[in-house]
């Protein structure tokens, strides 16, 4: 190309250096240093003489990305873009770049280890896309099988040399050493050395945390004081409602509408979910209820009629602030026992397979994939309603008797 914009795109520019170092060691004291007159800087690549042109490194802090003619963009490690370094909108702006001028050559390069599914990054979003039948997209991958004893020696070797391929420079055995050593997490094993996508480090509560918080001996009672989470969806998503006794921080399920899997045109109960909240409002002293509002705001506003506006209120779950801390209250409150749940294998199931995704504000949860049918929307329900027990407890509405007045 007559002006050549090649960029190194990565979260810092120490992450760069791992392709930039390559790049200005294959050029220096090369033919090409000396034919095209090239000036082999610590940060920079471009001319002696002037003429527009570069090799240079871009990251998250860079201004003055938009509109920018690249002719080749690699995106080093880009399992590490992720919202929360801004690592998405880099690519976003550098991808938007190299479409306009795909037509004269311009192309964009990903190299990536294996992808956790709970981040988001920018390499599972591009393997999404490619799984989904995107055009336009070369994805090229080795892995080893997936699901491999890790203690068993001889398949982890097999394993790791399907993984490496060619890389004849790769000493296997001081790999299985590594991958065997106690040291190495499982997930680091299976992402970084057999490169397959794996997530458990993004497990959001442990299973022994959450079991210690297992507690059958006091059940919940018709009259008890409760708060409510309320997670609601018409289609693909699961809807529930979960309570949580005042006194103790016992949660407990009030209703689940889950996808079976096996129908297309499959959608929520409406009326099943109308029920369950009056039943529960029946049943138990609700003093606080929390409720998402997507695709039930109309319903959420009778029942703030019905049953007080003093009770029912609508909780975004999409405002990262508020819920990221509502999100760490519940684990830390699991966490030294402060919480207690009836053993329901509905809000256990949900709960285990929420993953964590970092963002500026916090910890959130989600799904381990977009696509994943390891629903979590009663870990959000349970969030909701251990969050609407503290607001309850502060607003003095523990043991207090509640009058009602009725007008006509």
């Amino acid at each position: 190309m007559p002006l050549p914009l090649v960029n190194l795109a990565a979260t810092s520019i120490d992450q760069t250096a791992n392709v930039y170092d390559a790049i200005r060691g294959m050029l220096a004291e090369s033919p090409a240093e000396r034919e095209f007159g090239l000036d082999i800087g610590k940060t920079l690549v471009q001319f002696k003489s002037g003429k527009p042109g570069s090799i240079r490194p871009v990251t998250a802090s860079s201004r003055g990305l938009e509109g920018a003619r690249q002719s080749f963009v690699c995106l080093d490690e880009s399992h590490h873009l992720v919202e929360s370094n801004q690592g998405i909108h880099v690519y976003d702006v550098l991808d938007r770049n190299v479409r306009k001028t795909a037509g004269a050559g311009s192309r964009l390069l990903e190299s990536t280890n294996a992808y956790s599914p709970s981040e988001g990054s920018v390499a599972q979003r591009t393997h999404e896309a490619f799984l989904a039948g995107s055009k336009g997209l070369l994805y090229d991958c080795l892995e080893a099988p997936p699901g491999i004893d890790l203690k068993d020696t001889e398949a982890l070797r097999a394993g790791l040399v399907e993984a490496y391929g060619d890389s004849s420079w790769v000493d296997i055995d001081a790999l299985v050493e590594a991958i065997q050593d106690p040291r190495t997490s499982e997930a680091n094993a299976r992402r970084f050395y057999l490169d397959e996508i794996f997530s458990s480090d993004g497990t959001w509560m442990d299973k022994v945390t959450w079991d210690a918080c297992a507690d059958d001996a006091d059940p919940i009672m018709p009259g008890d004081q409760i708060a409510i989470g309320f997670d609601g969806s018409l289609h693909h998503d699961s809807s529930g409602v979960v309570g949580c006794r005042l006194r103790d921080g016992k949660t407990f399920l009030l209703g689940l509408w889950e996808n079976p899997g096996t129908k297309s045109d499959w959608e929520v109960d409406v009326l099943g979910v109308e029920a369950a909240i009056k039943r529960a409002f029946d049943t138990y002293r609700v003093e606080w209820a929390y409720c998402d509002p997507p695709y039930f705001q109309e319903a959420i506003g009778r029942w703030a009629l019905t049953y007080g506006d003093d009770r029912v209120f609508e909780y975004w779950t999409n405002r990262p602030t508020r819920m990221c801390e509502a999100i760490e209250r519940f684990h830390s409150a699991a966490a030294v026992g402060d919480l207690k749940h009836d053993g329901d294998p509905h809000i256990t199931r949900h709960v285990l397979n929420a993953v964590t995704r970092e963002v500026p504000q916090g910890i959130l949860i989600q799904k381990d994939s977009p696509r994943s049918k390891r629903k979590i929307d009663l870990a959000v329900c349970a969030v909701l309603a251990f969050e609407a027990r503290a607001d309850a407890i502060a607003d003095g509405r523990l043991h207090k008797p509640r009058r009602r007045v009725v007008g006509f």
